[in-house]
């Protein structure tokens, strides 16, 4: 989390969290799957990164299966464009 999160809406918090999350799985060379519990290591906020997936699944931009979590075709092309 930014060291300015005291400053933060809820919505700049949700936001926030997406991209960070999203940048995650659509950055580097092979694409791979993570675990559920890499992502909340990863982004120190059970809460905020279990949410955040909730959100980026219901939105079709990242699967799920188990406890795992990759991009979806369309949020890694997005994200080659910088959308």
């Amino acid at each position: 989390m930014p060291e300015t999160d005291s400053t933060l809406t809820p919505a700049e918090r949700d936001q926030y969290a997406d991209g960070n999350i999203l940048l995650w799985l659509t950055t580097g060379d092979i694409q791979r799957p993570w675990s559920v519990d890499e992502i909340i290591r990863e982004y120190g906020d059970s809460a905020d990164a279990t949410d955040a997936l909730s959100r980026l699944h219901g939105v079709g931009l990242i699967h799920r299966q188990g406890e795992f979590v990759w991009a979806s075709r369309a949020a890694i092309r997005a994200n080659e464009i910088a959308i």
